[in-house]
């Protein structure tokens, strides 16, 4: 199944969702991206800054379990959310 760039972003605004409800992971994520509270606000209607969400998510796989517990999908989701957003797509050099 081919995942769209609309649903990818619902997909990562979801993930935002679960990162702002995680009091001890939201400093982290936004330490690691330099990310202030405007940021966060503007960021939901940005597709590069919702990459970024994912991209911050699957560094752990335990947080990717738990997002996609949360979210009742399964766990290849964010990471084929990720790739039909800009700057998600993998590059082959063969």
């Amino acid at each position: 199944m081919t995942i769209t760039r609309e649903s990818a972003e619902t997909l990562a605004l979801q993930c935002m969702g679960w990162l702002l409800s995680h009091d001890e992971l939201l400093p982290v994520f936004m330490g690691a991206t330099g990310a202030g509270e405007d940021d966060l606000r503007r960021g939901a209607g940005d597709p590069v800054f919702l990459g970024a969400v994912l991209d911050f998510l699957m560094m752990n796989d335990e947080w990717v379990v738990e997002f996609c517990a949360f979210a009742g999908v399964a766990n290849d989701l964010p990471m084929r959310a990720r790739a039909a957003l800009p700057g998600g797509q993998q590059e082959h050099w063969t």
